[in-house]
């Protein structure tokens, strides 16, 4: 029964019912003979297509250490160490006034890079054409982010370089042209110079593909440092970058940056340009996807924003709404009326996520803030609502794009269900529903939308939901919602198979809300102790594996999660300061 357990994600195993049992197992069997079915010539040429693409990465790597020590050699008065110390509005600040040479914090920062890639795994390459664009930098014409060294996604394409997803069909394609962020970073002075790792597909939560492995987690190398923008997160976190960009379709820039300790925003869709950034679910149109910054301070993400928000952006990509960064916004002090969330009564709220989310609350409150009680609306059928969006192909397009290689470990339970006919799912669904209402919701889920009418319908649904949800924050009157952001960083092999907690992070794309995640404390050993009575809200398969995931958490970063409105990322990113402000006054105390 526990060899049962480890490969059937999708049913709760603590019932005697031996239809369901025998059917959950016959399905996993006959999606993990599909996948073994696979040609041998095309794992011969997916192993080649792999060795090529490690053989870059190395040999970029190698090459900019050996510009790093000659750099090196030539300036023996740079300081390094001062350099990694300072925070971006500080160096920023250096750079424009000529205190800082963009070489010495260029080769500081690609140096860190090197060593901190070789302890987490963290990058797909140095970008060595950032060394010419260092020597090409004007000093007359200094923008926002002139000589900041920018680490970028692997998606986000660059000249030359492969964005393959961690997708092995996808690699030895290069980009033929930079995309709109990377064109906009260069022309405020910024030097994109290193990719970082993401999961296969990016679609799982946990940094992990077959071709550069898995990414590890800065504070504790024996937990994952999540996903998809695993590499980014763990690069900043380990203070080898000072600013970084990712995407997020579901919680991929906010989930690493809480596991890594450092701090995310996913901005409105559409209010920053995804021209050049590669995905799977290209015309998916439910769930919204984007870019946002990652940076290890929120004042560093609004710098990074109002850099982007600029008119080369608005120029190179008209579907941009024309509209500047607000300061004035993000600079306000004007007191909040702030809804409070804790709970989405799907998953239940572990002891360091109730104690992290209190704290802010009760710091919030005796800054002047008023808190209002928030339960959001239709939660279970909306995160059903959300699977069918990302998959409503039936996850088709997913097993097309995974055929040119091997499945990384931590992404086979998560896709196996796909490898089935849709007749199987929707049966495997029905005989789980009382057994199982959680897993059998889910796997009707994967089953997508089985004609344009049903298409519409589900788009129609997504549009009622972002309407309803509005006139309920217009009734409580909120500016902004404070709410629980999961974690701390998982063991690893969990992410692909706990689909339930992701709704914390995906509801937030699905009403196209921005969202970011600001670290605030970390786990304690009362924190561990009380974990192990952890029961969760059904008791179930699912409730258990997320207390496992958990486990050995002691020290790791905790975060809260921050929302806004549509269009509001300004006052988001404002929320977002006050609560960083708040927690750093009390530590002070």
């Amino acid at each position: 029964m526990e060899k049962v357990k480890q490969f059937l994600p999708w049913l709760e195993l603590d019932t005697r019912s031996t239809v369901a049992l025998v059917a959950g197992v016959a399905a996993c069997l006959a999606g993990a003979l599909v996948v073994l079915a696979r040609g041998v010539g095309g794992r011969v040429e997916a192993g080649r297509k792999i060795q090529r693409a490690r053989k870059r990465r190395d040999g970029s790597l190698e090459k900019a250490e050996q510009a790093v020590l000659q750099y090196k050699n030539l300036h023996p008065k740079m300081d390094s160490s001062l350099i990694l110390s300072l925070s971006l509005s500080e160096l920023t600040n250096k750079l424009q006034n000529g205190l800082l040479s963009p070489e010495d914090v260029f080769y500081s920062y690609v140096e860190k890079t090197i060593d901190v890639n070789k302890k987490l795994n963290c990058c797909t390459g140095i970008l060595l054409e950032s060394f010419e664009h260092l020597k090409a930098l004007d000093p007359n014409d200094r923008g926002l982010l002139y000589g900041v060294p920018v680490s970028i996604k692997e998606n986000v394409a660059y000249k030359n370089s492969d964005s393959s997803c961690g997708l092995v069909l996808n690699l030895d394609q290069p980009s033929e042209t930079d995309s709109v962020i990377v064109q906009v970073l260069r022309s405020q002075g910024a030097i994109p110079f290193v990719k970082t790792n993401i999961s296969q597909s990016m679609l799982s939560y946990e940094c992990s593909n077959v071709i550069y492995g898995p990414t590890v987690n800065p504070h504790n190398l024996q937990k994952t440092s999540g996903g998809s923008s695993g590499g980014e997160a763990a690069l900043i976190g380990g203070g080898g970058s000072i600013l970084g960009i990712g995407s997020d379709i579901g919680g991929s820039v906010r989930i690493p940056a809480a596991f890594c300790g450092i701090c995310g925003f996913k901005p409105t869709g559409g209010r920053l340009s995804k021209q050049g950034m590669s995905t799977i679910c290209l015309g998916q149109k439910s769930v919204t996807g984007s870019a946002g910054p990652l940076a290890k301070d929120v004042d560093s993400l609004a710098l990074c924003m109002q850099a982007l928000l600029c008119d080369h952006m608005f120029a190179l990509d008209p579907t941009v709404p024309p509209v500047p960064f607000n300061v004035q916004v993000y600079k306000c002090t004007k007191p909040l009326r702030i809804g409070y969330m804790e709970s989405d009564g799907f998953t239940q709220l572990t002891p360091s996520m109730t104690r992290s989310l209190r704290e802010v609350r009760t710091l919030l409150e005796q800054a002047g803030h008023t808190l209002v009680p928030y339960t959001p609306l239709r939660i279970k059928e909306n995160f059903e609502v959300t699977t069918k969006g990302v998959f409503a192909d039936g996850g088709a397009n997913l097993i097309q794009k995974l055929k040119g290689g091997p499945l990384d470990p931590s992404l086979k339970l998560q896709v196996y269900p796909f490898y089935l006919p849709c007749w199987l799912r929707k049966t495997l669904s029905f005989l789980m529903r009382p057994l199982s209402p959680r897993g059998s919701s889910l796997m009707r889920a994967s089953t997508g939308v089985g004609s344009v009418l049903e298409l519409w319908k589900q788009h129609a649904a997504v549009e009622d939901y972002i309407q309803e949800t509005l006139a309920e924050w217009t009734r409580r009157d909120i500016d902004v919602l404070l709410c629980p952001m999961f974690g701390p960083a998982y063991n690893f092999f969990y992410c692909g198979r706990l689909p339930f907690p992701l709704f914390y992070t995906a509801i937030y794309n699905l009403l196209n809300f921005p969202a970011g995640v600001v670290p605030v404390t970390t786990v304690t050993a009362e924190d561990e102790e009380e974990l192990r009575n952890y029961k969760g809200l059904f008791q179930d398969f699912w409730d258990k594996l997320f207390k496992k995931a958990l486990l050995g958490g002691r020290g790791l970063p905790m975060a809260v999660q921050c929302v806004a409105r549509p269009w509001q990322d300004e006052l988001c990113l404002r929320f977002m300061k006050e609560v960083e402000e708040l927690v750093k006054q009390s530590r002070m105390k």
